[in-house]
């Protein structure tokens, strides 16, 4: 088969037609040709993962470790620790693994469609269900998912995916070649390519691995995961950690050997414990599953994350940018009147009497014919169709029901051009050639020379009559109302050439305009109240009138401190210098009759002002912004393939209040994982002092935490409770904060005073408390040898109390790490379950590892007493309590400072 044969040959040897396959065929050839998709042949990445876990900060220094401690002759405790890097990297290596799958599972929401031609009616399928044969439309917007030779129409198409040509390139039916390069051929477009404009049929004749992208690559389709500025801070800490710690490690074997006195072995001990004690061992990992969580969270809501890694910038947005028609509205537009020189038509009430050839039906014929949607076999709309065409078209049935729908092959059409804002078609009408127009009505009002007669006539369009129309466009407008132009032109000419956009769309007859009404979302006045309180600001951009724009924005709560409106001409008039100057104030703004480049320019200026931006968009051109944007967020309805794949984000629901759920779910992200780096950070200081207290007393004080131990901490009861708090619910001021500034790092003073001084010196306290008063009971005094005899025992026991100690501190520590400023009460004692199940395994575990006998032996730990078990109660309450007053002494300080009052 040759795709460059004659049409009828191409139909002949791919046994198909004009009118495509049935249903029944193309599965036939399903089964013989496969899925229309590229096999992916990338290697294997789960080694690479793999080798990350075992070569991170942390788990370097658990290797530092376990090679000190083989190297003093301590085998059983270099395994130990062997075994601890292990089954993190096994737990962590499957949390990612499993973050990977959660990602790459989103794309089976928005699987790549295509618009076949089955059983004789266009029919939207996914596209990797295209089979040789089908015959696809194509449209502005649309993504090509296979090789297909053009039988209808044109299209411009960005074929840079296939040979880095950045301009593109005119793919045309009429074109008819049939030599040269498959490459260069003028009438077949490419999978993998993107049509910019234009509308045309085709017939496929290579799907998946047979098209010529196919042929050059096979182009992985898994999302790659970046690192996240979150993980990026988050790694530099365990570098931080991992310096400190060998510095400490290290300083301490010469310290102790030369000052302290100790043996070498015993230096080593104390490095080894070091080591051990300053590693966070769940925090990557548990990192991981934060963001995943938080992807997962975002899917069930109707938005899509395309990277885990966007989850955490959400929640830092400081401005967002919106469309305004189906993002704050319901895009279900509604012809409610339409103005026509003689008659004004109001579709809510008894319609006049309108007369074939009058302006009503002069204007109706424009706006059936200059239309992109198309009518079902059943003679009724299709429900996937443009709503503002939709309207229109309904309308212009309502005025003359026996209107032509469509132009039957046009002498030329001009597609809608976001910048020029109006769009028109040439119908051929047996010798003469009528241009149906419509668009803004500035623009069509600008090009127009001409206006209806009441009697079929065109009169000059006058400056009065502009005037009064130009009155009636603003007058509507501030009603909230969408407004659309209609014009026509009869041409005299029939030469071809003479039909540039330019020539054609000039000197028009100006008909009337037609009134449409979009209604707010109901939800989202509630979205944008949300906004405000937490000091997010909005910026609406559209293509529609200032004051439409500004009525609809005011109706749902934008500009509550003032708005203002730029046009795009004003937008087009200002300097770099005023649009940063304009963008750096709290002011809330609409920019109207704005082209998707405009979008690109106020991106560029609001991150140039250091502000965190989230940009909405559905239409090719919007793809620049969106990519430049820190979160591009597409419409997964109304938005073209191009905008979903140049975004971060997909909304499946075009809805405004699924973006402000999404910064909500990037906060809670945010704050979770500081509040389980609290969490793990405490245990720190309560497993440091002890050792610290052994080295610089000289072996006086007994080691109160062996390292084995150290390991029970922080690889048994520590893990859980920091997973549920990755978990943990929003805090009920998360949305009344300010954005967090762009940088800001995660790890922070308040965040070390709080775990290390606050949270860590009070569980060092009472775990050293519990610790001497273990010793003094059974009868030790300063410098006394516990190696052996009867205060062997004792100390085994001091050790225990120690271990079980820092584990009832956890417990405590675990319930004030879950809020970071509101208190306990506000949240709720028991509404984070999982915590509660991860506490109840804290217990379990601790149980078992001083009353199971295998595990005393592992851990060096004996059996307490009742009484002394009684002791532990009270150390959760303490730590809590005081992290809960420093929390309240904060609140009422923030009080004090803002004169507002806040709840406790």
């Amino acid at each position: 088969m040759n795709p460059q044969e004659s049409i009828d040959r191409l139909f002949r040897d791919l046994r198909t037609g004009a009118a495509g396959l049935t249903d029944r065929e193309a599965a036939r050839r399903m089964l013989v040709f496969g899925p229309n998709e590229l096999v992916k042949r990338a290697g294997r990445e789960w080694p690479g993962q793999v080798v990350r876990q075992f070569t991170h900060p942390l788990a370097l220094l658990l290797w530092l470790a376990a090679t000190l401690a083989g190297v003093n002759g301590a085998p059983e405790l270099a395994l130990a620790i062997v075994f601890v890097i292990v089954i993190n990297a096994a737990f962590a290596f499957l949390q990612e693994r499993h973050a990977v799958r959660a990602v790459e599972a989103l794309a089976a929401y928005l699987p790549a469609h295509a618009a076949a031609i089955r059983d004789g009616r266009a029919t939207p399928i996914e596209a990797r269900q295209l089979v040789p044969g089908d015959v696809i439309h194509l449209r502005e917007g649309d993504r090509v998912s296979a090789d297909a030779r053009l039988l209808t129409g044109s299209v411009e198409v960005d074929l840079s995916t296939l040979t880095g040509e950045s301009v593109p390139t005119l793919i045309s039916a009429n074109a008819n070649a049939t030599v040269g390069p498959l490459i260069a051929a003028p009438d077949i477009v490419f999978s993998g390519t993107t049509v910019v404009g234009g509308d045309a049929d085709g017939v496929v004749f290579a799907t998946g691995m047979h098209t010529e992208l196919g042929r050059v690559a096979a182009l992985s389709q898994t999302v790659s995961i970046t690192e996240s500025p979150l993980e990026h801070q988050v790694k530099r800490v365990a570098w931080l950690i991992a310096a400190v710690a060998v510095t400490m490690g290290v300083a301490f074997i010469p310290l102790g050997t030369l000052l302290a006195g100790l043996s070498l072995d015993d230096s080593t001990s104390f490095a080894i414990g070091l080591l051990v004690a300053n590693v966070p061992e769940g925090l990557l990992p548990t990192i991981t599953l934060a963001l995943a969580v938080g992807v997962s969270e975002l899917a069930r809501r109707g938005a899509l994350v395309k990277r885990i890694s966007a989850v955490e910038t959400l929640g830092s947005t400081s401005v967002i940018c919106t469309d305004k028609t189906g993002t704050l509205t319901m895009n279900r537009m509604r012809t409610v009147k339409m103005w026509t020189p003689g008659v004004v038509v109001d579709f809510a009430g008894p319609l006049p009497t309108i007369a074939a050839g009058s302006q009503p039906a002069r204007a109706a014929r424009v706006l059936a014919g200059c239309c992109t949607v198309e009518m079902n076999t059943e003679g009724t709309l299709d429900e996937n169709a443009d709503p503002t065409e939709s309207a229109l078209l309904r309308a212009a049935l309502v005025v003359d029901p026996d209107v032509t729908v469509g132009v039957r092959s046009p002498a030329a059409r001009f597609y809608f051009d976001p910048s020029l804002r109006r769009m028109s078609i040439v119908a051929d009408l047996g010798g003469a050639l009528l241009v149906y127009t419509k668009g803004a009505p500035e623009e069509v009002l600008a090009r127009s020379a001409f206006i209806a007669g009441p009697d079929g006539n065109d009169l000059t369009l006058d400056g009065a009559e502009r005037d009064r129309i130009a009155d009636l466009i603003r007058e509507w407008s501030g009603e909230g109302l969408r407004l659309l132009a209609i014009a026509d032109r009869t041409l005299d000419v029939l030469d071809g050439s003479t039909l540039t956009r330019d020539a054609v769309e000039r000197d028009l007859t100006f008909l009337g305009i037609a009134a449409m009404v979009d209604p707010p979302r109901p939800e989202v006045t509630d979205a944008v109240a949300r906004c405000h309180s937490a000091g997010i600001r909005i910026v609406v951009i559209t293509g529609d009138h200032g004051l439409t724009a500004s009525r609809i924005a005011k109706d749902i709560g934008i500009g509550r401190d003032g708005l203002r409106v730029i046009t795009g001409t004003e937008l087009d008039a200002m300097s770099e210098a005023a649009l940063d100057q304009l963008l750096a104030t709290d002011q809330e703004l609409v920019f109207a009759r704005s082209s998707p480049e405009a979008k690109l320019r106020i991106t560029d200026a609001l991150r140039f002002t250091d502000h965190v931006v989230a940009m909405t968009g559905d239409g090719v051109n919007d793809a620049p912004a969106l990519r430049r944007s820190d979160i591009g967020i597409a419409m997964g309805r109304s938005g073209t393939d191009v905008a979903r794949e140049a975004a971060t984000m997909v909304l499946t629901d075009d809805n405004f209040a699924t973006i402000v759920t999404a910064v909500e779910a990037g906060r809670r992200v945010y704050d979770n994982v500081r509040k389980f780096i609290v969490y793990i950070f405490a245990h720190a200081t309560p497993e440091v002092v002890p050792i610290l207290l052994y080295a610089l007393s000289g072996g006086q004080i007994p080691l109160p935490l062996t390292v084995m131990q150290i390991l029970a901490i922080d690889l048994g009861t520590e893990t859980l409770p920091a997973l549920a708090l990755g978990r943990e619910a929003p805090e009920p001021d998360l949305m009344q904060r300010a954005p967090r500034p762009r940088g800001r790092n995660i790890v922070d003073s308040t965040l070390l005073f709080r775990s290390w001084v606050l949270l860590g010196g009070v569980s060092a306290a009472l775990v050293l408390a519990a610790f001497f008063a273990t010793l003094v009971r059974g009868g030790w005094s300063m410098g006394a040898d516990v190696s052996s005899g009867p205060l062997h025992h004792t100390w085994q026991l001091a050790t225990t109390m120690t271990f079980l100690g820092i584990v009832s501190c956890q417990i405590g520590t675990a319930f004030a790490a879950r809020t970071e400023r509101a208190s306990l009460r506000q949240i709720g004692v028991t509404t984070n379950r999982l915590l509660l199940w991860g506490i109840a395994f804290e217990i379990l575990f601790a149980a078992a590892v001083v009353l199971v006998a295998p595990l005393q032996r592992a851990f060096g730990t004996v059996t307490p007493s009742w009484d002394q078990v009684v002791w532990l109660l009270p150390f959760p309450i303490v730590v809590w309590g005081c992290d809960e007053f420093w929390r309240w002494t904060r609140r009422r300080r923030n009080r004090v400072g803002s004169g507002t009052g806040e709840s406790t």
